[in-house]
């Protein structure tokens, strides 16, 4: 598989570091970017092929990544539709929809829309899908393993969908940090070094991450199996439910999703 990415900035790098040697050779994998010093540093690395500008090198591709910043897409698609035939697009532009990718290359219509998140940096991420009408099975395929290249992912029913996984996990990775600021603040005001409660906090996540993967268990019971009615756990959330936090999480996530909407209206009028 031959795959050509338009734009080289840390999720592209982040994928490319995934499928080299695994999804794809080195030479059948082209850069794009204006930046020539962030090639240079790509093409050491991976042994990847590169240009400063779209030329004729993307028509030979199989896949074309878009991973450029979402008001580029515009003015990137104008200089990419010349180069455009049976490929298949893989935008990871937040907020880009179909529809308008298609629109700006005259009509085509293999394009699938990915959401990816930044723990896909050290291959943890999760990335959700939507497939246009005439996605192949195989391009589907061709979709799948590039992103799986980095972790998870996940085909949704409908791009609609799409906004809310951006709410969850595509926004997702900064509610985690915010929560253990929480988390390391309040250790601090509790005696703690900043380091050691920092250190506790992320060991803590990790650890409940992964027991609620391995678990059969629904996170509700999880959380139940450790509040003890009276004991400390139970102080806690009764804090929590009584400050409203959960409904201002849910609050939050619905705040996004509708964000993530707006986005895509606005960028779809370019």
């Amino acid at each position: 598989m031959k795959i050509a990415f338009i734009g080289g900035g840390n999720m592209a790098a982040a994928l490319i570091g995934g499928l080299v040697g695994k999804v794809a050779e080195p030479q059948n994998i082209h850069v794009v970017d204006i930046n020539a010093d962030a090639l240079k540093a790509m093409q050491d690395k991976f042994g990847v092929t590169t240009s400063v500008a779209i030329d004729g090198a993307i028509a030979s591709a199989d896949v074309v990544v878009l991973a450029v910043k979402p008001q580029q897409m515009p003015d990137v698609a104008a200089v990419l539709k010349p180069f455009i035939g049976a490929q298949l697009i893989v935008s990871i532009a937040a907020g880009i929809r179909i529809a308008d990718v298609s629109r700006w290359l005259d009509g085509h219509q293999a394009i699938v829309r990915a959401m990816p998140n930044t723990p896909a940096l050290i291959g943890k991420g999760i990335t959700g899908m939507a497939p246009g009408a005439q996605v192949s099975t195989l391009q589907r395929a061709q979709a799948d393993s590039i992103l799986k290249a980095v972790g998870e992912t996940l085909w949704l029913s409908s791009e609609d969908q799409i906004d809310a996984v951006t709410a969850v996990s595509g926004s997702g990775p900064a509610y985690v940090f915010y929560f253990l600021e929480a988390m390391e603040k309040a250790a601090a005001e509790l005696g703690l070094s900043p380091a050691d409660g920092l250190q506790l906090a992320k060991a803590t996540f990790e650890g409940a991450t992964e027991l609620a993967r391995r678990s059969e268990e629904s996170v509700a019971t999880l959380r139940e199996r450790v509040t003890s009615k009276g004991g400390t756990t139970y102080a806690a959330l009764t804090s929590m439910e009584q400050s409203g936090v959960k409904d201002a999480i849910v609050t939050a996530l619905k705040a996004a999703a509708a964000r993530s909407k707006e986005l895509g209206d606005e960028f779809g009028k370019a």
